[in-house]
């Protein structure tokens, strides 16, 4: 299968999991509709598909709904292939996508980092401006 048509693939699996979640159809508690399907990564040979799911709830709360959702995977996969035309469905996985949490704290440090720089300089010229006050 071309690259393009694969990332079409992705994104379309993408999109159709994240409305199941999103209108509650899948009914176990543990699958919040806070859950975020970030991205999709079907195999070559369309046999498997490892979906990345992320959000801003506790990371405890996160690991109960990706094993809800891997609880629920084939009702989802079901659902989905009545919309589909493929040879071969894919099987899906769910797995905790923690690079969004990691790239939130990475811009939270940094973001720290340039207040502590901003209020080294405002010491450095409010000092540097008291001892041109007592010449």
């Amino acid at each position: 299968m071309g690259q393009y048509r694969m990332e079409r693939l992705n994104a379309q699996l993408r999109e159709e999991i994240s409305k199941i979640i999103l209108h509650g159809d899948v009914k176990d508690p543990r699958v919040s509709t806070f859950l975020s399907i970030n991205r999709v990564e079907v195999t070559s040979d369309l046999g498997y598909a490892k979906v990345f799911v992320s959000s801003f709830l506790s990371d405890s709360q996160l690991e109960k709904g990706v094993d809800g959702l891997n609880s629920a995977a084939g009702f989802i996969q079901s659902s989905i292939a009545k919309k589909m035309r493929l040879r071969q469905f894919p099987k899906f996985t769910f797995v905790v996508d923690s690079g969004m949490k990691s790239g939130f704290r990475m811009v939270q440090k940094l973001n720290a980092l340039e207040e502590e720089s901003k209020a080294l300089e405002n010491e450095k010229a409010a000092n540097s401006s008291s001892g041109a006050d007592e010449e």
